[in-house]
Parts: structure tokens; sequence; C-alpha cells
């Protein structure tokens, strides 16, 4: 039987490589867009074997480029998103919107056999959130042009080559305290990446056509168990102190000076929603893939690397030590 080719963007991130890995090891061929050939093709293509692999330099609004891609594809995955906007660079309307929508409109004059696309939980209720509203922008534009495509809606994807929790864990290891947004109340369904690259698979291989589908881990947890979670995984005593949302407003306005800003106005608004499963369509486990990696389990195989002595650490956390405010 002939491999079916899969054409992914966005392939060089922590989703992209675990997907590209799964795909190849069950005989699916990869094309994967990088904007940078010289910086993201050493990482790529160590991710399969010789064969089973292109990778192809191109800007993702280069229209006639993609679309020579897509008459030799079979399934289009789009894993392309940016969390904050830049200065004179892409935007969310760009990114989140018009891209996703010539990828649908491709996907459709090529006749392709399905079109998977990457958004994010919780974007219904953030109507005050330009990402949000890029994001169901996005997804309106994708269903209007290829009404076959599948919409994945995950929580937070964490993993060792994650933003989430390495920079959470960075932030704990050097801060004597922490901010808690909105009191930390904030719930999360944390998904491990394979979990979520699992569930991108059963799809592609099952066939899978519905529409939108909401990707979560085993567990629900709070902004505030995650930092205490984190806290004891790598031995640390910090202060989290619950801060006025004036204040938190004003600290995201600074950060966003910074070239890779750890918050901004625009997560800090977002912050405000819960981040799990709304019970408005399918999830994961409704589709026969139950989440099985629990965010302890599996931060702690990487936790060690900010732990003071590294994994040869012997410190020893006491919880009654925690300080918090």
């Amino acid at each position: 039987m002939k491999a079916k080719n899969c054409l992914i963007f966005g392939g060089s991130g922590q989703i992209g490589r675990n997907l590209i890995r799964k795909l190849t090891s069950n005989n699916y061929k990869v094309t994967v867009v990088t904007r940078n050939i010289h910086q993201k093709s050493y990482v790529i293509k160590t991710q399969a074997n010789a064969g089973y692999i292109d990778i192809v330099e191109s800007n993702i609004f280069e229209e006639n480029k993609i679309r020579e891609l897509f008459k030799k594809a079979d399934i289009c995955i789009n894993l392309v998103g940016i969390l904050f906007e830049k200065k004179g660079g892409n935007t969310f309307k760009n990114i989140h919107t018009v891209f996703p929508s010539l990828l649908a409109k491709l996907s459709k004059e090529y006749n392709l056999k399905h079109f998977i696309h990457l958004s994010a939980l919780g974007i219904n209720e953030a109507k005050n959130s330009d990402y949000a509203k890029s994001k169901l922008a996005g997804e309106n534009e994708i269903l209007n042009n290829f009404p076959l495509a599948t919409i994945l809606r995950p929580s937070v994807v964490y993993s060792v080559d994650d933003n989430f929790t390495t920079n959470f864990m960075t932030l704990l290891n050097r801060l004597p305290f922490f901010p808690l947004y909105y009191k930390g109340d904030t719930k999360f369904a944390p998904i491990h990446c394979s979990d979520l690259t699992d569930t991108i698979f059963h799809i592609i291989s099952k066939n899978i056509y519905s529409k939108i589908i909401e990707c979560v881990g085993p567990e629900v947890i709070t902004f505030k168990e995650i930092l205490q979670r984190l806290l004891k995984l790598i031995n640390k005593n910090r202060i989290l102190i619950p801060l006025p949302l004036f204040a938190a407003n004003m600290s995201a306005r600074l950060f966003e000076i910074m070239p890779k800003p750890i918050l901004t106005r625009d997560q800090l608004r977002l912050l405000k929603y819960d981040n799990i499963l709304s019970g408005k369509y399918k999830s994961n486990s409704e589709i026969g893939i139950p989440s099985l990696r629990y965010f302890n389990d599996e931060v702690k195989k990487y936790c060690y690397m900010w732990k003071e002595g590294g994994q040869f650490s012997t410190e020893k956390y006491s919880p009654d030590s925690e300080l918090e405010k």
C-alpha cells in the first residue's frame, strides 16, 4: 500500500517533532515546511529515517510555492501559532485567521483527504482577548472553506520541550516570590505532548471527521496548584503572592517590552478564563483516545534540570515549609 503524504506546517515545535516521529514510524511520509531551513532542518531531519521526510523552506504566505506541495499531499496539518504579536512582525490575524483560511481553501481545491488544524481551548469564552478572537475567526474560515476539516482545541500542552513548565521552573528557581494572577484559581487540564500527538494520529489513521475536538489531560489543576506542584518537584520554597489586577496589568505592560515577554496584557485577559472541557464538543476521550499521562509523573522525568545538584540531587522537600500569602 502506498504511504500517505502528510504536509505539516509548524513541524519544528514540540508538537510537530513528536508528530513527525509518530507518523513516520507508522509508514506515513512527511513534508515539513519551515521558514528557515538552515536553522530548523538539523532538528527536523533527525525525527525520521531517510526517505520518510522532506524539508521545504518557504514563507507560509508564498502561495505559489505552497500550492505545489498540495499537489503531492493527502493530508494537511497546521500547527502554526503565536502567543504574542511582535511590532512589525506577524499578527494574530495573519497567523491564526488568514493563513489557516488559505490552507483550507487549498485543501479543498486539491481534494485532500483531511485537513487538521490546531486551535486552543477556552477561546469561546475569552471574547476580550485578541488571541482568542483570531483563533475563533480562523476556525470559522476553515469550516466555511473545507467542512471536512478537524479542529483540535487542546488545553495547555507540556513536555520537556515546552515553553510552559520549563519557563515556570526557570522563574521559580530564580525568583524569591511569584505572582498569582486571579488568585491562581484559573483551571487547566494540561495534556502531555505525546497524548496530543496520539490523538492526531488516531484521527488520521481512523479517518475521523469531527469538526471540533477538545483535547485535555486526565486531571484538572488550578494555576496555583500547578506552581505548587512544580515547586515540590524542584525542591524549592517560594512565596506565592496574589497580585491585584491593576498591578498585574502594569507588570504585563512592562513585560511586553521584552523580545519574548513572559506575560502580555492579552495573555492576562486570557488567563481569566478556565482552560477545561466546555461540554459543547467531543473530547479526545470520546473519540477513543483518553489521555494516559499525568502531570507530576511526566514533569518528574525532566525537572531535575532545575534542581540543585541536578539528577543527583539529595534535597528533601517538605510541603509544610512552603511559604504562601
